[in-house]
């Protein structure tokens, strides 16, 4: 830790503390470093994990988080993880320094968030599901507190703790003891200014999204009988409630692919690379730029603007080679409206 200077306390998660500081000084290697060497003056995210008895090695979470990034730290819409090393009874991650969440942009942002910026983050954090999905990677845990947002406006998806490299074919158990917000939950969020299933508990969990999504049944999916606690509770039968009933001011493109998102058969769900291509990203008004949009200070109020970060290398540019700008027409045809 010599080579750091605190400079505050960020949070604390689950298994640590995490610290704004600045490299100071280049030592050389330390434990590990992981992509490239920290520059001197760097401002971070120190996330201080403990080891609670040394014996027990190091959390599961922490190897999850840790085996993630390195299996995706190319791209520019995942927290890049810099550099672990060892502090004393315990070790460091030490990941590029975010200037905030957006759990922190709908708390203090003026309802309704404007459309161009909702499009603009979802847009932004399918890039990012979408770049998890193609490595194999399923993150388990999306949620706003969890997409951070850099000064220039760019939202990223971080903590990996939970995350898994999944099995396309189907064939790699995992545990169902998993709940968390998906990113139709995260859009209804943004569109709603609050969360559309707002439990407090697994079953008044279950009890909010059955009041909107309609009892759920095996003729409407086949595969629920074979969850494991499927026959240890009932509901009452209720119809689906419409979504333009739950939000009434969004257009019916946003109604469109939210609906392709909250469908609990994940087969029938739409997949992030699809859901890019949807035409809710292609009318008006157009996602904004990042550097327009808002970005909240943690302790809280609006920072005027994002500072204009350098260009998305990912993204389109006319001196692209044509070959590689070229769509496949089938996977935009069902988005193209007739007539």
């Amino acid at each position: 830790m010599d080579q750091y200077c605190i400079l505050g306390r960020i949070g604390e998660g689950a298994h640590g503390i995490v610290f704004k500081a600045k490299h100071v000084e280049v030592t050389g290697v330390g434990w590990q470093y992981l992509s490239s060497f920290l520059q001197t003056g760097e401002i971070v995210a120190l996330k201080k994990v403990a080891l609670r008895r040394l014996e027990d090695g190091i959390p599961n979470q922490a190897l999850r988080e840790i085996k993630a990034l390195q299996e995706i730290e190319d791209s520019p819409y995942v927290v890049q993880l810099k550099a672990v090393f060892p502090h004393g009874a315990g070790f460091v991650l030490a990941f590029e320094f975010m200037l905030s969440d957006l759990a922190e942009v709908v708390r203090h942002a003026q309802r309704p968030l404007a459309q161009a910026h909702v499009k603009s983050y979802l847009q932004m954090l399918l890039k990012g599901v979408a770049f998890c999905h193609a490595n194999n990677i399923v993150h388990r845990d999306l949620k706003p507190a969890n997409l951070l947002i850099s000064s220039s406006g760019q939202l990223k998806i971080a903590d990996f703790g939970l995350a898994r490299i999944f099995s396309p074919d189907g064939s790699r158990p995992y545990t169902h003891q998993v709940a968390t917000r998906a990113v139709g939950c995260i859009m209804g969020e943004l569109l709603n200014g609050s969360p559309l299933f707002p439990g407090e508990n697994d079953i008044e969990q279950l009890c909010c999204v059955l009041r909107i999504l309609g009892t759920l049944s095996p003729k409407v999916w086949p595969e629920i009988t074979e969850l494991p606690d499927y026959n240890k509770i009932s509901f009452k039968e209720q119809a689906p409630v419409p979504l333009e009933e739950v939000l009434p001011d969004a257009s019916p493109q946003a109604l469109d692919l939210l609906g392709q998102f909250l469908l609990c058969p994940p087969r029938r769900r739409i997949a992030a690379s699809q859901a890019l291509l949807h035409q809710y990203f292609f009318t008006a008004p157009l996602p904004a730029h990042p550097s327009e949009l808002l970005i909240p200070q943690r302790p809280g109020g609006l920072a005027p603007k994002a500072h204009p970060g350098p260009p998305h290398v990912h993204d389109f540019h006319v001196d692209r080679p044509l070959e590689e700008s070229l769509l496949n027409p089938e996977l935009i045809q069902p988005f193209i409206p007739e007539g």
